[in-house]
């Protein structure tokens, strides 16, 4: 059986992949808070604490059964955008356990889960360009992103010590046209200095669709040459 878990499935981005996974014949589950597919769990990513929900869910397979894992963590959230210095401590924390601390603990009970199938096993950290630039107005995101990235190279590290290893990879899928960046183009300036080059890289036709994005990715993660802790960018990564 091949299994695609993927979390942040239920819009943008993580809906094309969970449609493209669908068609290519895996056993998608998918986590979110709208949970909107007949194969999705309810799971609120800004709480960590909530993970419990993940694990019960993955009681319901058989890692024996599993010769094809793919796991993709693909939630985030740019709010809030703008200082830090401005955002209370709940909005903080709120960016920083959707897009680190349950990235974290969603990679981490898939592994626990899976840690002794002998099948191919593949993890992905959907990436950013923000994780190696600063962007004034998304330091939390930024931080989340470079942290997610250096997560990956360290499993990449670990992993070489076991007999059944998992295939931890970043992929950066570049600039995409979805809800994410039309609150970047809503910002205002003294929150995000930069939204006006966003505003024209959507009027110039600068943005990936999200399917095409969601091929490139699953491209990527079934190619039988990844390479453990490799960040690897899209054409369309900018």
């Amino acid at each position: 059986m091949r299994i695609a878990l993927i979390t942040g499935g239920s819009r943008g981005l993580g809906q094309a992949l969970c449609a493209r996974l669908d068609a290519a014949g895996y056993r998608v589950l998918e986590f979110s808070r709208s949970a909107p597919h007949e194969y999705s769990s309810h799971l609120d990513l800004g709480s960590p604490s909530n993970l419990d929900t993940l694990a019960k869910s993955l009681s319901t397979i058989d890692p024996a059964d599993c010769r094809e894992l793919l796991a993709i963590s693909n939630a985030g959230t740019l709010a809030p955008i703008g200082p830090v210095w401005r955002q209370d401590s709940a909005r903080v924390l709120l960016n920083l356990n959707t897009n680190l601390v349950s990235a974290i603990g969603f990679i981490s009970e898939v592994m626990r889960h899976f840690r002794h199938s002998n099948g191919r096993k593949i993890i992905v950290n959907v990436s950013s360009g923000a994780a190696l630039k600063g962007y004034a107005g998304w330091s939390l995101y930024c931080a989340a992103k470079a942290g997610m990235e250096n997560f990956v190279r360290s499993l990449a590290v670990e992993e070489q010590r076991q007999a059944n290893p998992f295939v931890p990879v970043s992929i950066d899928p570049g600039v995409i046209d979805t809800d994410m960046q039309a609150l970047i183009r809503e910002s205002s300036v003294s929150d995000f200095p930069d939204a006006e080059r966003f505003k024209m890289r959507k009027e110039a036709g600068g943005l990936a669709a999200p399917n095409a994005v969601a091929k490139g990715i699953m491209e990527i993660a079934t190619r039988k040459d990844l390479k453990p802790g490799t960040r690897y960018d899209l054409p369309t990564a900018a």
